[in-house]
């Protein structure tokens, strides 16, 4: 009985044992300085300061620096610890102009074998952790260049992303650019050519996680991002940048097993509420604060936990992309927000368009258009305290093309009364104000707001349809004739069909032309005034007979 008792204790002991060391190494503690790095060396010499209340996060908790410049943070086997940047200083960037504001303390590394491979094994945690900053104005107004999907499958799409939108941002006045997802599509390798794509712009680039930027090819959702990881760091962090507080969020959790596709589903864990909860503890109330992720709110499964740790925020904006459209939700108790104004979240249009669909125009490059109408292309956002605007930009066209206006060339004199005009303001919202008037000295008029499909998005998803029938008629044709060279009956690349639009665009508005209009050639002029103030006019020509 004795013996028993003994061998009992002894295996607890044996037990205990195991979990303190486990525990120990599993839950090791990081520290270091914040230091202000005078040289620009990216290290900590003896002469230079640690600077007092930086706040630092494993993306959980949240802590500030001492006098010194000094940080503790407990940390797992699978952690990243990084600075949050504070205004009026800047954080290292690579030669791909991608922020290197992070460690990572995987000691054992990723899994291996994969065909996307993560991180490897880091080691024993350093002694010291440091994150150097320098010195950089930051003014009140600032602009910032935003991309949704640019989500290049191979090499020749991001031949399309570099001639079609980036050529054009070269040189831009933003001061820091931001994409919101689904960085490439599916193949992690092309993460590398992109970012050295991107990196011609000039300018710093800060980047969100997206379902495609995924490793499918895992076990689960913990090692969905470690490819990711390598070559951006965390999915989860935030940072500011004169006075706004950005905070850049995974709202993708990967689910192999899911049943029906897609095999994710749109959530926020519990490590990003809490990193997003201790981190606004250190924000000032009335700062501007914007939060981005690659799923709309719309579609999050607990949408109401994020709004209810931004409800007491008077200045709050909140980003998407993903759906390859241009969308503004204004967002009520039915999704928990319960501020004193609807909080607006925009849902942002795509690099990539239609996913770079559509025929080939002169010089190669697909239409794409959205499947809400408007064409692809970027934002432009200007922060100015704590208010912004949003302006979107079509690639490769004049900054004032923010409209197509549908009506037909020509109309007989009998019709007129009958025939609508719609126009598709691609950045417009259920807060523009949208005018029509025929003429120069016509009258302005509202046009009424009224979501539909867009009549050009259909048209044009017609004539693709038909060309590529065109083309398969052409293929049997001169499949059947033998005696014909290949080089005399190869068909022209002319690039993919549009696959499909939405059943609503959500940015159409509707008017009939003028009962009195007279027989001849007029123009009609679109008026549209946005949210922000913005103003942009469009125009068409139509004959009456």
């Amino acid at each position: 009985m004795i013996y028993k008792q003994w061998k009992i204790s002894f295996l607890i002991g044996i037990l205990t044992f195991c979990w303190i060391v486990e525990g120990v190494a599993d839950n090791s503690t990081a520290s270091g300085t914040v230091f202000l790095d005078s040289n620009r060396n990216q290290m900590k010499d003896d002469n230079e300061k640690g600077l007092a209340g930086v706040r630092v996060s494993n993306g959980q908790d949240v802590v500030q620096t001492d006098a010194n410049g000094k940080y503790s943070l407990a940390v797992s086997e699978d952690s990243i610890v990084f600075v949050i940047k504070p205004r009026g200083f800047m954080i290292p960037v690579d030669k791909n102009r991608l922020p290197r504001f992070y460690y990572i303390h995987k000691p054992q590394g990723s899994p291996t074998g994969l065909k996307y491979p993560g991180v490897a094994p880091t080691g024993p945690l350093p002694e010291s952790i440091d994150f150097p900053l320098t010195v950089q104005d930051e003014s009140d107004t600032f602009k910032v260049l935003v991309f949704g999907d640019t989500q290049p499958r191979n090499m020749r799409e991001i031949a399309w992303l570099a001639h079609d939108v980036i050529e054009e941002v070269i040189g831009t006045d933003a001061v820091f650019g931001l994409s919101l997802g689904d960085l490439v599509g599916d193949d992690l390798n092309l993460f590398q050519p992109l970012n050295e794509v991107i990196a011609t712009i000039g300018i710093p680039w800060f980047n969100v996680y997206g379902n495609h930027d995924m490793n499918r090819l895992v076990s689960d959702d913990r090692y969905a991002d470690e490819t990711y990881e390598r070559v951006y760091g965390p999915t989860c962090y935030s940072f500011d940048w004169g006075p706004v507080h950005f905070i850049n969020i995974d709202n993708v959790i990967f689910l192999p097993e899911k049943e029906d596709n897609p095999p994710y589903i749109c959530e926020l864990g519990d490590r990003q509420l809490t990193f997003i909860r201790n981190d606004l503890a250190l924000v000032p109330k009335d700062q501007l604060v914007v939060v981005s992720m690659h799923i709309p709110l719309t579609e999050m499964r607990n949408v109401k936990e994020l709004m209810k740790l931004l409800e007491d925020r008077p200045n709050t904006l909140t980003l998407s992309a993903h759906t390859h459209l241009q969308r503004d939700d204004f967002l009520g108790a039915e999704h928990g927000w319960h501020g004193e104004d609807l909080h607006h979240h925009h849902n942002h249009a795509t690099t990539s368009g239609s996913w770079w669909q559509g025929t080939l125009d002169e010089i190669g490059i697909p239409h794409t258009t959205m499947r809400d109408g408007a064409p692809n292309g970027y934002g432009i956002f200007t922060f100015s305290g704590n208010q912004y605007s949003i302006r979107f930009k079509a690639a490769r066209r004049p900054a004032n093309y923010q409209m197509n206006i549908w009506a037909p060339w020509e109309v007989p004199l009998t019709e007129i009364a009958k025939t609508d005009v719609l126009v598709n303001i691609f950045g417009g919202t259920k807060r523009s104000k949208v005018e029509i008037r025929l003429g120069a000295d016509g009258k302005w008029q509202t046009m009424t707001y009224m979501p539909q499909k867009d009549p050009y998005f259909q048209d044009l998803k017609k004539r693709d349809e038909n060309y590529h029938i065109e083309r398969k008629i052409h293929a049997a044709i001169r499949d059947s004739m033998e005696l014909l060279l290949k080089e005399e009956t190869e068909l022209p690349d002319r690039g993919k069909r549009l696959l499909y639009g939405v059943p609503k665009s959500t940015h159409i508005w509707q008017a009939k032309l003028p009962e009195n209009t007279p027989k001849g050639t007029h123009v009609i002029y679109v008026r549209t005034t946005d949210m922000f103030g913005q103003t942009f006019t469009g125009r068409r020509i139509i004959r009456v007979h």
